[in-house]
C-alpha cells in the first residue's frame, strides 16, 4: 500500500480531463472545500458502490459547500459511460496520461497494478489536506471519515 500524503500539507494542484473536450484544475475550486475520491476503476464492484454511496449523500457534502471529485486511471470515455450508467452527479476525473501523474503526487497510486489505490482526501478551501485516510482496495471506505473532516473545517 502506498503512503498517501498527510493532513497539513498543501494540496499538490492538477488539470485532468472530465469530458473529451473539458478539463479542470483543483486551483479552479479553491475558496471551498473539495473531497477527492481516488478509486481502482470504473465498473468494479467496490468502486461502484463507493460512487453510488457518495452520489446518493452528494447534498450532505454540499451542506459543507463542498465539492466532490472521483479520480482513476480510466478514461473520459469509461468515465462518462460508468457516470450515466450510475446517475452520478459529481466529476470523474481521468487521470489517464501519463498515467497515474495525479495519483502519484498524492501517494495513491498502485504502480505493480497501474492503477489508483482507494484514497481519500478532504482538502480545505485554502488547499491545504485537512485529511487524508488509505483503504484496503477492496472496501469501501464509506463517507463517515468525510464527513467528520467536513465538519471539523472552520466556518
Amino acid at each position: 500500500m502506498g503512503n498517501v500524503i498527510t493532513p497539513g500539507t498543501q494540496a499538490p494542484d492538477f488539470t485532468l480531463p472530465v469530458t473529451a473536450d473539458q478539463t479542470l484544475s483543483l486551483s479552479e475550486l479553491r475558496g471551498k472545500p473539495v473531497i477527492i475520491a481516488f478509486y481502482p476503476a470504473d465498473w468494479s464492484p467496490v468502486c461502484s458502490d463507493q460512487m453510488a454511496l457518495y452520489n446518493q449523500i452528494l447534498p450532505e457534502f454540499r451542506k459543507f459547500n463542498a465539492e466532490l471529485l472521483g479520480i482513476s486511471v480510466d478514461g473520459v470515455w469509461c468515465h462518462n459511460a460508468f457516470s450515466e450508467s450510475r446517475h452520478l452527479h459529481f466529476c470523474l476525473l481521468s487521470d489517464f496520461e501519463p498515467k497515474g501523474n495525479v495519483a502519484k503526487k498524492y501517494g495513491s497510486f498502485r504502480a505493480k497494478e497501474g492503477i489508483c489505490e482507494r484514497s481519500l482526501f478532504v482538502i480545505d478551501k485554502n488547499g491545504i489536506v485537512t485529511w487524508s485516510y488509505l483503504s484496503p482496495v477492496g472496501e469501501n471506505p464509506g463517507a463517515d471519515g468525510i464527513l467528520e473532516a467536513l465538519s471539523a473545517l472552520p466556518k
